[in-house]
């Protein structure tokens, strides 16, 4: 370990060149070291390149770039942020670096694969390093067109565009943890991801991807949509309405890298848009099964055995779909019109469904002709089962444990939000009050959340430590899931365990996966 201490600075040696970190409370934090080459140019559409070394020391205190994309307004951004291709980054908050290897926790971020940033201010990791005397990490991947549209139906001989580079970058990402956290103190060799929503969809998607085998060895799962992994028949098309919106023909599919980024970023958006708006329940932009890089669908994986054997937290929220109604995003299905285009639609995908399947899962819902009904289907469909049917399979060979995240401050409830999607978020990392106007506790529940809050952290960051979630506090024990007891945390004011608080929900879907090809 090779580090320089000046002033409030710390300078480490890592692989590609020394970097300088600067104090942030009680840790150290040095944020935008490239991880990759600026995937520009002829480096568009195709897996990260290694970064050039630098000579002398790089400044570490700014964030870098995040990836290209869309204003949408369901992520908060900084407006401050730069936005710019160049953006395969990680950060870093560690203790002073002492000769003892400490855990390493690297965050994904969420955004529907289309959207988001490491350097969203309710990631900072400051809070959650120096309570737990972890090293965390985040970074930056490509979303949206640049790093999940799936161009490799128009390769040829002389041009080769690459599926999944934007899961391609989360595994360069965690090789480049593997190779230089421990310069940062971290130990190489406990290592946990853990991500929520599109991030923890690429997590339980890596722990079924050969390249990323042993570069974690836990993983944390926070509602991730685990079914919204796609083939390539379905990529192909999506592809050709991305050239369609460009019109650009197949033949002159080069002129897509020398294209400026804002002009692919707003076809993607406009594919974003027009994909779940026809076919409800879908994603225009997500992992592709290329039986390569991903050889398979990953809850198929997760069925057949094929998940990394490692320990997994995994679960959803109680009310995952309110935040898409509130919000007006044609993300999830949220009404009952689209939840019945939706199901009707995942009926057409697998033509060797019973209607008796059918039947059975809309009688799980008496009330789905209402609001409240639909959000419940969209909810389970999208969020609930998958991470059930993913507890299920793992649970057979790997410590598994199942939580499903019910706290709601009291302005949430009156906002019929309840505990809604990403709303554990702040929860985890202890970063409350990150939006510009925050209204979490405008009807107060600041102490109750904060006590949540530190449950949370506690257990989380003793899974990192040890393998197993538990707070060290009196607080509930949590038993491990399996498929006998479906031993389930529901967190909220006080944690309770319950055994299979969703049976009626889960029994109507079955134990065969109901997703899109």
């Amino acid at each position: 370990m090779d580090v320089e201490k000046s002033g409030d600075t710390l300078v480490v040696r890592a692989r590609d060149g020394d970097v300088r970190g600067y104090p942030e409370g009680d840790v150290y934090a040095w944020k935008g070291i490239p991880f990759a080459a600026a995937p520009v140019g002829d480096l568009r559409f195709r897996a990260p390149a290694p970064p050039a070394p630098w000579d002398g020391v790089r400044d570490c205190v700014d964030f870098g770039p995040m990836a290209p994309q869309g204003h949408g307004t369901a992520v908060p951004i900084d407006a401050g942020l730069e936005m710019d291709e160049d953006c395969l980054s990680v950060n870093v908050w560690a203790p002073r670096p002492d000769g003892t290897p400490r855990p390493v926790m690297v965050w994904i971020h969420g955004g529907a694969y289309c959207l988001g940033t490491a350097a969203q201010g309710i990631y900072n990791g400051r809070i959650l390093s120096t309570l737990g005397d972890v090293v965390l990490v985040s970074f930056n991947y490509r979303v949206g067109a640049l790093g999940f549209l799936d161009l490799s139906s128009f390769s040829t001989a002389e041009r080769v565009f690459e599926t999944n580079c934007g899961l391609r970058d989360q595994v360069a990402a965690l090789e480049w943890v593997r190779e230089n956290i421990a310069f940062f103190g971290g130990d190489p060799d406990e290592v946990t991801v853990f991500g929520e929503s599109s991030g923890a969809g690429s997590i339980t998607t890596l722990m079924t991807c050969p390249s990323a085998d042993g570069l974690f060895h836990r993983a944390i799962a926070q509602s991730p949509p685990a079914t919204s992994v796609y083939g390539s028949e379905r990529a192909a098309t999506v592809a050709k309405q991305f050239l369609d919106i460009l019109d650009v023909e197949p033949d002159r599919i080069d002129t897509l890298l020398r294209l400026p980024y804002r002009t692919v970023i707003e076809a993607s958006d406009t594919l974003v848009n027009e994909v779940p708006t026809k076919i409800p329940g879908t994603l225009a932009m997500a992992p592709v099964v290329d039986r390569d890089f991903l050889p398979r669908y990953p809850v198929a994986a997760f069925q057949k055995g094929y998940s990394h054997r490692i320990p997994l937290i995994i679960g959803s929220n109680k009310d995952e779909s309110s935040i898409f109604k509130f919000m007006k995003s044609p993300l999830l299905p949220v009404t009952s019109d689209s939840v019945q285009e939706m199901l009707r639609a995942i009926a057409t995908d697998h033509p060797e469904l019973p209607a008796a399947r059918l039947a059975d899962i809309l009688s799980a819902y008496p009330d789905r002709g209402k609001p409240k009904g639909a959000l419940a289907m969209s909810r389970d469909a999208a969020f609930r089962m998958p991470a059930l049917w993913v507890a299920d399979a793992h649970s057979r060979h790997s410590p598994t444990w199942m939580y499903r995240f019910d706290q709601a401050t009291p302005m949430l409830k009156a906002a019929r939000i309840g505990a809604g999607h990403a709303t554990e978020l702040p929860y985890v990392f202890g970063n409350f009050d990150t939006l510009n106007i925050d209204p979490t506790f405008w009807l107060g529940g600041r102490k109750t959340a904060l006590e949540v809050s530190g449950r949370i952290q506690r257990r989380w960051l003793a899974f990192a430590r040890h393998g197993v979630p538990a707070a060290l506090d009196a607080s509930k024990h949590w038993a491990p899931y399996d498929e006998e007891n479906r031993s389930t945390l529901l967190i909220d004011g006080a944690d309770t365990l319950v055994n299979d608080p969703d049976k009626e929900m889960r029994v109507a879907w079955g134990n065969d996966v109901m997703g899109f090809n």
